[in-house]
């Protein structure tokens, strides 16, 4: 292909379909967050990338993609932001493809067929996947109005590929749509398939989250671990450290280390899962090097020891069980706190009791329960 191509990447949408509290282009799947999977995929295959991204994250977006990555501040509507990143191409450009963070599995492969199409004289390209379920058509009071036949109907994806011209002038009046083609289809101009793929999924929910780690992990050695820690208050003059957060005015654990049994359960189960021992054979009371060792350090060295076997994290699931401290107004901290220290992963926090049984009942002290999701890199 001779011509200068682009690609603008849409990831200015907010995480609320998914229920996150960050926009959608940075929520975390596996090693890498979504829009940086968008990346990879196209900077083989384009000469400039754009990222429109939501007011207030661009330098978050700068820092995870590059300096070699054009990053502009998108709109209120997916086509006012595309539009905003197409007024920053070069005239110079031939070709542009356009494509959601959501599909961050779209492979370089689907891109580059897009461009082929285009390449062959086509003004539109969009790839597509057949239409396997019957369709209806509903009213707004939730009656049937028809049946189309699904063989004429087809599933739309990105990359999608346009002439700059056609973009350009698609996008001239300010026109909104759910995608670039429609806008392209109301110019009256021709608009060209090509095959899509089952991985370029749109990732919208949880569920397709899921669905996106079986394409990436499916020919990788998944490992599970559980670990648990449990340790009983000491004396006044100790500190309470949980969760690697230090908790003002609550008498601290007993323990050889500084008693953070959350940090222990996680090590504990990052070790399980890698087969790598447990806690008490790789920082227990014979190694005088972790006397009062901080949660923190212990679980930097797990994640190296983990890093060391050839696993990755995946993410971590913690329960604390104790009457003390409340970990409700502090849950946010303590998941940002151990994410940060596990390198970024994803992790979920949650408490409870034991309705007054056993020693977290009684008051004596606090235990936690960790499960840990690795992978063979």
């Amino acid at each position: 292909m001779s011509g200068r191509t682009a690609a603008i990447i849409a990831a200015a949408g907010s995480g609320e379909r998914f229920g996150a509290d960050i926009p959608k282009a940075l929520i975390q799947l596996l090693d890498r967050t979504l829009i940086e999977h968008a990346v990879a995929a196209l900077a083989p295959v384009v000469d400039e990338i754009f990222i429109t991204a939501p007011a207030g994250f661009e330098d978050q977006i700068r820092t995870l993609v590059g300096s070699d990555i054009t990053v502009v501040t998108g709109g209120k509507t997916r086509s006012e932001s595309i539009a905003i990143a197409v007024k920053a191409i070069s005239h110079e450009t031939e070709f542009v493809l356009v494509h959601d963070a959501a599909r961050a599995l779209a492979s370089s492969d689907l891109a580059r067929s897009v461009l082929s199409a285009l390449a062959s004289g086509e003004k539109c390209v969009i790839p597509v996947l057949p239409e396997v379920d019957t369709v209806k058509v509903i009213s707004s009071d939730g009656f049937v109005q028809s049946t189309p036949d699904r063989s004429s109907l087809a599933k739309v994806q990105t990359p999608q590929g346009f002439s700059f011209a056609t973009l350009l002038a698609a996008h001239k009046d300010g026109a909104t749509a759910t995608d670039d083609a429609a806008l392209v289809e109301a110019m009256g101009v021709k608009v060209k398939t090509v095959s899509g793929e089952e991985r370029a999924l749109k990732i919208t929910t949880p569920n397709d989250l899921h669905q996106a780690l079986y394409f990436l992990t499916g020919s990788k050695t998944l490992r599970t671990g559980v670990g648990i820690d449990a340790h009983k208050f000491g004396s006044a003059d100790r500190q309470l450290w949980l969760g690697t957060l230090l908790w003002p005015n609550e008498i601290g654990m007993d323990g050889h280390s500084d008693g953070d049994v959350a940090a222990h359960a996680i090590c504990d189960a990052l070790f399980a899962a890698a087969q790598l021992g447990d806690l008490g054979s790789n920082f227990g009371v014979d190694r005088p090097e972790y006397a009062g060792a901080s949660g923190e350090k212990l679980l930097t060295e797990a994640v190296s020891k983990v890093s060391a076997a050839g696993f990755a994290i995946s993410n971590i699931s913690l329960q604390i069980i104790g009457n003390r401290p409340k970990i409700g107004s502090r849950r946010a901290e303590v998941i940002a706190a151990l994410s940060k220290v596990l390198g970024g992963v994803p992790v979920s926090v949650s408490a409870t009791t034991t309705d007054g049984m056993g020693l977290t009942g009684t008051g004596e002290g606090i235990a936690a329960i960790a499960s840990a999701l690795i992978y063979a890199r």
